[in-house]
């Protein structure tokens, strides 16, 4: 059987003027430090920092990406280890799930989830057979025996990985304590070794190129960057909290109470109850906060009228459905108040129908694949939020869509004008190569480079993070090349972007409250 093996140019452009240019470009960021600031990896892998407990586990299960394709070809969740205790027909053989995924190959063909997996088998873990029925176990047990390795615990690869910070997602009445902990840590860690890890590579921290950018040619072992231990930081997601009409809110009102160590009677007392977690938030180390709402909308309400409405939902005595939806506008506007006095990146990525298909949220929970995009405005939208606060120097707001028409129809033109205001990155059912090359071509010529967030990795899904962090790297350095070959950018300019792209952006974009503008 011939040795499986990855292209040095995969999701390069094919053609053979620009890859070469390409490949430069790539090659001056391949290395560069990760700063992976929009997740959902959980902050317990890293406290705790125990191996993963399988290679089912790792890749199979907890990847949305991964299971939804398999069950749109017939396999129920259940087969792949997906469902609460008790489910019927719940697979918990680590090795029978595997295999299933192995059997099932072929169907992820041409997608990212393809690549990402590639990357992680191959690279991080040197699988030298292609999935299939007949090499299941094999990997399996190659990758088995990598886990069971002190180097692939959680907190070492977080260094393998070269990433710097890595934002996990908590919900608002997260007590933080292994944040806090782990912040701890690390910090001792750092101290331990003089505040620094030195790592090796082809591309220094600053952009430069580590090697003769003009051959490609990056030396081997020269020092690329000499990076603080690295960082995992919380995330506030409030979400619950503000949709009035979701089944559990009147518990989670109940749990923001405890952890403000507060009452909760009254609109007021719920505005100062957020304000008080987001200060723990920063506290904490937090740099952003994260909102998913279905639409858009900012528009505040009359503070009477969310009195009002606020009151009645606390009672229980119910809202209407476009009473919660106009709190929850109301809310996302209170948010990007608050953002303005303690510094929190706000990132509002809507759009979304979460859990298509009730029955299967019923039966297995929330974010198991059946989130689908819908069609989103966002002009008039934001606009509430951008009147007033798109030119306060305390304030960013990141957008998101799912939507590609509103990245040259809307988000290019605000995120081209508006100074709070980035462009989130392609994001979801748009992190494919195709997709992330059209945002490029969609978005650059309106909003520029300067005023996107870099690129976010979105995931659960921990060992995917530097596959999907390597294909962003790529798809960028392709779409550069084409601007050198066009002569619309020089070599210089191309590589410079590429690390703002890749490394600058994200951090610019997710200041810490500390390093933001004065009058936070």
């Amino acid at each position: 059987m011939t040795e499986w093996t990855l292209h040095p140019d995969r999701a390069l452009p094919a053609d053979p003027t620009t890859r070469p240019v390409a490949r430069e470009i790539y090659e001056t960021t391949q290395d560069l430090p990760i700063v992976s600031m929009h997740g959902h990896v959980d902050v317990a892998a890293f406290a705790d920092d125990t191996p993963f407990p399988d290679p089912a586990q790792l890749f199979v299960v907890p990847d949305h990406y991964l299971t939804r394709m398999l069950v749109s070809q017939g396999t129920p969740l259940p087969a792949l280890g997906v469902g609460p205790s008790g489910t019927p027909g719940l697979e918990t053989d680590p090795r029978a799930i595997w295999r299933r995924f192995c059997s099932g190959w072929k169907h992820f063909r041409g997608t990212p989830t393809r690549y990402w997996l590639e990357h992680e088998l191959v690279e991080i873990f040197g699988v030298t057979q292609r999935p299939s029925a007949e090499t299941a176990d094999a990997i399996y047990d190659q990758i088995a025996a990598r886990l069971a390795e002190p180097g692939f615990r959680p907190r070492a690869l977080l260094d393998q990985f070269r990433i710097e910070t890595i934002a996990t997602t908590d919900p608002a009445w997260s007590d933080l304590a292994q944040h806090r902990a782990l912040a701890a840590q690390l910090g001792s860690l750092a101290d331990s070794t003089a505040g620094a890890v030195t790592r090796t590579g082809g591309a220094s921290a600053d952009g430069g190129g580590g090697g003769d950018v003009a051959s490609g040619a990056v030396p081997t072992g020269s020092t690329v960057a000499t990076l603080p231990a690295p960082r995992v930081v919380p995330t506030f997601r409030p979400d619950p909290l503000l949709h009035l009409d979701q089944p559990a809110w009147r518990t989670d009102i109940d749990r923001l109470a405890a952890a403000a160590d507060t009452q909760i009677g009254d609109y007021a007392a719920y505005l100062a109850a957020l304000r008080e977690r987001r200060r723990a938030f920063v506290a904490a180390g937090g740099s952003a906060t994260d909102h998913g709402h279905l639409s858009a909308d900012t528009t505040p309400l009359p503070d009477d009228v969310a009195a009002d409405v606020f009151a009645r939902a606390l009672a229980g005595a119910g809202v209407t459905a476009a009473e919660a939806a106009a709190f929850s506008g109301h809310m996302l506007f209170q948010m990007a108040a608050m953002s303005c006095e303690d510094g929190l990146t706000m990132q509002l990525h809507p759009g979304v129908l979460r859990n298509h298909d009730p029955e299967r949220l019923a039966m297995f929970g929330p974010d198991k694949g059946y989130d689908i995009p819908v069609v989103t405005e966002y002009t008039n939208a934001l606009r509430p939020v951008l009147e007033a606060f798109g030119h306060a120097e305390n304030f960013r707001l990141i957008a998101f869509t799912v939507d590609e028409d509103a990245f040259s129809r809307e988000l290019a033109p605000l995120a081209g004008v508006y100074p709070a205001l980035r462009l989130g990155a392609p994001w979801w059912f748009l992190d494919e190569p195709d997709a992330m090359r059209r945002f490029r071509e969609a978005a650059t010529g309106t909003a520029g480079f300067s005023n996107l967030s870099g690129f976010v990795d979105d995931t659960r899904a921990f060992c995917s993070i530097p596959a999907r962090h390597d294909l962003a790297r790529r798809i960028d350095a392709g779409y550069l090349a084409r601007l050198v070959v066009e002569h619309r950018l020089d070599l210089d300019e191309a590589v410079d972007t590429a690390s703002d792209l890749a490394y600058r952006l994200p951090k610019q974009a997710y200041p810490t409250p500390a390093d933001a503008p004065a009058g936070v």
